[in-house]
């Protein structure tokens, strides 16, 4: 690990693989850093205290439901996949829809989702309420023809309506559109996913081996965290992709929402949460490994050449911000 405040000695490398020693003087000052600058993640989104379990179960329901798009082939889950070990996306480029033409933003995971200040890579949405309006009705992707189909649809089978009625009991008419939304929220509320990294932050020094804790030091000092800080590692702000150094892109991201030409180019600070379950990157989904990713973000955003070590070092400690449930 490089210094902070003292240099590593072969006797403290001794001491990390004897638990008795306790943790150095390094690492504490590592964890209080990291502590500062990121956080642990909390164990509830905002929003989540209102949810109830059945407003939860019937989120859960809808979201694997195809019969939200239109030929009943495409659920939220199919671009967002969490199950099994799935982190919350497809793994491709860019998401196929339901009548097979591809969208042209990287699906981004939603695992998480729920603690990023604003949705979608041009944050046109609000919230995870706000979000799960649009991919329903958006033509490429789930393809439903109106909000009145979604209902009508909803409204003919068995179960939904007694699901709905219970999720939603104080409303007079609870099959709606922003009922739908708001259920599917809240069930993505619930999709929070804590790391060793966490646990490091919350004080087990032995949650992070050496080569991952000097992936840390590296990950902050080379000035990743200008971007990607707070409990999501990113999710918190709007950058311009290649800010000191051009990124090739005819998506003008942010400016497409707000028409304002100093927005062009602009995008959500994708979290770092289980980055490296979520191959390809950025938002046209063209890079395939997160080794490219970390240089070209260091070269595009910071204006620098990474080494290949401390390209590795980086890249072995974002694998520490991945789900422990995910992981082999």
């Amino acid at each position: 690990m490089k210094q902070i405040n003292k240099i590593y000695t072969p006797i403290v490398f001794l001491c990390f693989a004897v638990a008795a020693c306790g943790p150095s003087q390094e690492t504490k000052e590592l964890q209080m850093r990291a502590k500062k600058i990121i956080g642990a993640l909390p164990s509830k989104m905002p929003g989540s205290e209102k949810d109830t379990p059945e407003l939860v179960s019937l989120g859960k329901k809808l979201y694997f439901e195809k019969r939200l798009s239109q030929n009943n082939t495409q659920s939220c889950n199919s671009c967002h996949n969490i199950e099994g070990k799935g982190a919350g996306v497809d793994n491709l480029p860019t998401s196929p829809g339901a009548f097979g033409k591809n969208g042209d933003r990287n699906s981004p995971t939603v695992l998480n989702a729920g603690y990023h200040f604003v949705q979608f890579w041009d944050g046109r949405a609000a919230d995870l309420k706000a979000q799960a309006k649009g991919p329903i009705l958006n033509p490429i992707e789930m393809a439903m023809p109106s909000e009145a189909e979604v209902l009508k649809r909803l409204n003919a089978d068995s179960e939904y309506p007694g699901l709905f009625a219970k999720a939603f009991p104080n409303e007079k008419i609870a099959v709606t559109y922003d009922n739908v939304a708001e259920a599917i929220a809240s069930f993505e509320r619930t999709l929070v996913t804590p790391s060793r990294f966490d646990d490091f932050i919350n004080g087990d020094h032995t949650a992070l081996d050496e080569d991952e804790k000097d992936g840390l030091y590296t990950f902050i000092s080379s000035g990743c965290t200008s971007c990607h800080s707070g409990t999501a590692l990113g999710g918190n702000s709007f950058r311009k992709l290649g800010q000191v150094n051009p990124y090739d892109t005819t998506d003008f991201g942010r400016f497409n929402v707000t028409k304002i030409a100093e927005d062009k180019h602009f995008f959500k600070v994708p979290s770092l949460r289980n980055v490296s379950l979520t191959a390809p990157y950025f938002h046209d989904g063209k890079i395939a490994t997160l080794e490219d990713a970390v240089q070209k973000m260091a070269y595009h955003q910071l204006g620098q050449n990474l080494s290949n070590a401390d390209t590795d070092k980086i890249v072995k400690f974002l694998g520490t911000l991945s789900d422990k449930s995910r992981t082999n």
